[in-house]
């Protein structure tokens, strides 16, 4: 002990001194036993009487009496502070208010917004994107996870499923609707070529399509009222009975008024057959086991016409009324998305708009279902979230150790930049304007102007932000880090190293990379380019080209 105060513990403890003291160490000390016990209340938090008696050798009764001694005179304060005490505790007011003032700091941390990265590390875990998650079951979840979202089917088997199933082929979708588990249905085209689809549960898709979807749209004549009529009165049927059933006139009409029905989302098939003829999907990945030779059909049957049609609701298909509808698309956004904004329903176009939702969810918070709060900055005010999507989003704030960098398609769910977020600017280039707000992820895109959620374009997130985007064509490269050293040169090594793994992991045929421009610059004269140079590209006359790799 400090010499100083011998005094203080021989008056309190009896303790014996040494020899040699100067006398005026050794005056009697006023209040020794309030000083020794405000130091120790001073060094601790929360303590019974027991701790104080233990520490000190005393009595438990002498320890109570000193204690409640100081507590009158408003020295310590008296009351039960820990979880799961049982006995009065004692603390310093000042160590009590220190605890407070620390509490609240925590709460306040733990409640502040999220940034825009941390919402792009939340989606790619909440999504489950490179988790290496593989077979039928891995399938199911991922349709179950995305169903009923508009999603462009030229993009689907190549982009979207492989990178939630890391074993996806083709033929395991088909096995789950062969088995009855999965539907599809149509829900715009874009072109003549390609159009967006949305992928059901069998069992939920009465409940999460909205209840206009099941009435014949006005217009509907012709022949594609003949295709109602006939699929109606004899069910699901191939292509030759409903060409028949439908009265004279060529293949090529009954062809054309069939994917008219599908893309106003009243006809579906039982395979995706017809789907991957139309888009000329091809390049679905497949392993080289899972080619067949192809057969030379006996029927007179066109690619795009292939398997059983039916409408998507039958007759005798069980309805939904508006509000249960509202409250099963509620509960998908929340299953999709974890955390549910004005900007989410928009991005999806759900049919009335966040206010088909918004009663749902405000009921939802009312029973302690979900959370309300202001988690993500810079998205509008009415945020809804279960609390297992909040405490994943919470464990995101901070930027890992290891960083994680992933590929996934512009119009990914997983990817919340143009919808949710805005895309950043970048600091490449300063002649390259991004473009400023929300975007629909149908707007075409321009080799002078910003990321765009367009179709067949690439988003590289690392650990969540939006690094890289490679446009359509994949010879067009934004790099979007900030301008400030070293987050630009590293964040731009991730994503030349990403772009040399998508290229070594597609199958033959595909691999091997050009980028052409960077930021609307010549790529080899980019400030970049010795960056991607030295993860494995090479500078060509056309641009950096990343060739073939075993």
């Amino acid at each position: 002990m400090a010499v100083e105060d011998v005094a203080r513990y021989r008056d309190v403890l009896g303790t014996p001194l040494p020899a040699g003291l100067p006398e005026a160490l050794l005056e009697p000390v006023r209040d020794a036993a309030g000083d020794v016990v405000l130091r120790f209340a001073r060094s601790h938090g929360p303590f019974t009487a027991e701790m104080l008696a233990e520490r000190w050798g005393l009595g438990r009764a002498i320890a109570d009496a000193w204690l409640t001694r100081l507590a009158e005179s408003g020295r310590l304060i008296q009351g039960e502070f820990r979880p799961g005490g049982v006995e009065r505790e004692w603390v310093d007011a000042d160590v009590l208010r220190r605890l407070r003032s620390r509490s609240l700091a925590r709460l306040r941390h733990d409640v502040e917004p999220v940034t825009a990265d941390a919402l792009g590390r939340f989606l790619v875990s909440w999504n489950g994107i490179g988790a290496e998650r593989r077979g039928l079951e891995a399938l199911l979840d991922a349709v179950e996870q995305l169903q009923g979202a508009p999603l462009p089917f030229s993009v689907l088997e190549r982009e979207i499923l492989p990178a939630r199933v890391a074993d996806y082929e083709p033929a395991m979708l088909d096995t789950l609707m062969a088995a009855g588990e999965v539907m599809w249905a149509g829900v715009e085209p874009l072109g003549d070529r390609d159009g967006r689809i949305a992928l059901y549960l069998t069992d939920h898709m009465a409940r999460l399509r909205p209840p206009v979807a099941r009435r014949v749209p006005e217009g509907t004549a012709g022949r594609e009222a003949d295709i109602v009529a006939h699929l109606d009165s004899r069910g699901a049927s191939f292509f030759a009975a409903i060409h028949e059933g439908t009265g004279d006139g060529f293949p090529g009409e009954t062809v054309d008024a069939l994917w008219d029905l599908v893309w106003k989302g009243m006809v579906t098939n039982d395979t995706l057959h017809a789907l991957r003829a139309l888009v000329g999907s091809a390049s679905a990945r497949t392993t080289r086991r899972a080619k067949r030779a192809p057969f030379r059909s006996r029927r007179l049957v066109p690619p795009t016409a292939e398997g059983r049609w039916a409408l998507v609701h039958g007759p005798r298909a069980t309805t939904a009324s508006a509000t249960e509808w509202s409250s099963a698309v509620a509960h998908q956004l929340l299953a999709r998305h974890g955390i549910v904004t004005r900007e989410t329903a928009a991005a999806e176009s759900i049919t009335g708009g966040f206010s088909a939702v918004y009663q749902v969810l405000k009921a939802m918070e009312d029973a302690g279902r979900v959370r309300r709060g202001y988690f993500v900055g810079g998205l509008g005010g009415a945020q809804f979230a279960t609390a297992a999507a909040l405490e994943l989003l919470r464990s995101m704030r901070e930027v890992p150790d290891t960083t994680r960098t992933v590929i996934v398609s512009a119009t990914d769910p997983a990817c919340p930049y143009g919808s949710m977020l805005t895309w950043p600017a970048g600091g490449w280039a300063a002649d390259i304007a991004p473009l400023g707000g929300r975007d629909r992820d149908d707007a075409p895109g321009d080799a002078r102007r910003g990321p765009t959620r367009t179709v067949g374009s690439l988003v590289i997130l690392v650990d969540g932000f939006a690094a890289g985007y490679l446009r359509r064509g994949e010879r067009e490269l934004l790099l979007l880090a900030s301008a400030t050293e070293p987050t630009r040169s590293n964040m731009t090594r991730e994503v030349a190293r990403a772009l040399v793994r998508m290229s070594a992991s597609r199958e033959d045929g595909r691999r091997g990379l050009l980028v052409a421009d960077i930021d609307g610059l010549p790529a080899t004269a980019h400030s970049a380019a010795r960056l991607f140079i030295d993860e494995g590209f090479a500078a060509t006359a056309m641009g950096l080209q990343l060739r073939p790799r075993a």
